[in-house]
């Protein structure tokens, strides 16, 4: 029977909404691994590597080049949507506030899991060249693996401590300080990555047109009532995507940085975390497909989940050291460290993003960002059964403000 292009379709959406879906409700996952986890999970099992290799006919059929267009369309779309609200989302008002403790805090829990991860990454490239990719030199990939073991996911711990009721606390508070200083300069970073000196010209005109913008669409939200702000934002988000990715540093940095520049009071905070919601809910589980269509084992599965392993030692005791190094110098009571450390090592969106980044200026293979994946997803899995009967021993710290 023939099939259109709609029907392969619209069978490719019944998979990537339903698998992770029923998975997580029948095997009741939630406590260890969140809906958002089970669907990227999904998205690694949809891939070549797991049902591409077992019904290589069916995958063919149903991820064929011209689905796989569609749903690449929608995933740029719905990343760069939640990007862009990360962007919003930075407080620096209240890190600048406490700047001394925020910048210590945060400092130390980039800078360590940055440290133990470039050290993952020069070990992998002296035990294989596979995990460089063509365009990436070797600086490039270590310091692009070293961040991707730093990155706090700020968009998923929001939802975590959401869920164990934390995030409108004083210690909620703290930490989204400390996660936001952080998300700049994972953004940063990134952008001295993928500094192209053949398209310099261009860079040193998108940051200057940027700025002249910024100043225009800043007067021109203050002036519009609040229900038109929504819809002007997302013009403004896609033309700095455009102009970011001209530029040749890729349209997420545009996403974050147009979201980096607006006020978060501009909009209303409820309505924000409505829309959140609905993104990770309608069309992010599109990304996490897509995601999983571009991992590989062509290194072997034993060699790719060695790596993922050794990267998840790197990143959560590189970020729970920092974090306990914090912790001495600015004379924390016992057991606040550790919570802190490992909500702040807790990696999924924002790290799979920024390695979607590295892979698509081809710095790093499809199997690197495959054990870049495993070890983001081991990170999230690890967070609440951990830190969820530390919070119930140690209720007090909930209302400490520094």
């Amino acid at each position: 029977m023939h099939m259109t292009m709609t029907e392969i379709f619209l069978i490719a959406m019944l998979l990537i909404f339903s698998v992770p879906y029923l998975v997580w409700r029948l095997f009741k996952t939630d406590y260890w691994a969140p809906l958002v986890v089970v669907q990227i999970i999904g998205g690694i099992l949809l891939g070549p590597g797991v049902l591409g290799a077992a019904f290589p006919d069916y995958y063919k059929f149903v991820f064929n080049k011209d689905v796989i267009a569609a749903l690449n369309g929608i995933a740029w779309w719905a990343v760069m949507i939640f990007v862009w609200i990360a962007g919003i989302e930075l407080d620096l008002k209240q890190a600048w506030k406490r700047k001394g403790e925020t910048g210590v805090t945060a400092g130390l829990a980039l800078a360590m899991p940055l440290a133990f991860g470039a050290l993952a990454a020069v070990a992998m490239l002296t035990m294989s060249p596979a995990w460089a990719g063509p365009k990436g030199e070797t600086w490039q990939v270590v310091l692009g693996i070293g961040m991707a073991c730093a990155v706090t996911a700020l968009p998923i711990l929001v939802l975590l401590m959401e869920k164990m009721e934390i995030l409108r606390q004083p210690l909620g508070q703290r930490i989204l300080r400390y996660a936001s200083l952080d998300d700049i300069a994972i953004w940063g970073v990134l952008a001295l990555i993928l500094l192209d000196w053949e398209r310099i010209g261009r860079q040193g005109a998108f940051f200057i047109g940027f700025t002249t913008a910024t100043i225009g669409i800043r007067m021109l939200m203050k002036r519009i009532p609040q229900k038109d702000r929504w819809y002007v934002s997302l013009i403004w988000l896609a033309a700095c995507g455009f102009a970011a990715d001209w530029a040749g540093l890729h349209y997420m940095v545009g996403a974050f940085l147009s979201g980096a520049v607006l006020d978060s009071d501009w909009f209303d905070q409820k309505q924000m975390d409505q829309f959140r919601h609905n993104i990770l809910l309608a069309v992010m589980p599109v990304f996490f497909l897509s995601t999983g269509l571009r991992t590989q084992w062509d290194v072997g599965g034993l060699m790719v989940f060695g790596a993922a392993a050794l990267l998840l030692v790197a990143s959560v005791a590189g970020k729970l050291l920092g974090v306990q190094i914090a912790g001495k110098i600015l004379k924390w009571e016992k057991g606040e460290a550790s919570i802190i450390g490992w909500l702040l090592q807790t990696k999924a969106l924002i790290m799979i993003i920024f390695a979607n980044i590295l892979l698509d200026k081809q710095i790093i293979t499809n199997t690197t960002f495959t054990a870049l994946l495993l070890m983001a997803i081991g990170s999230t899995m690890l967070t609440t059964p951990i830190v969820a009967p530390q919070l119930k021993k140690l209720q007090g710290l909930l209302t400490k403000t520094g």
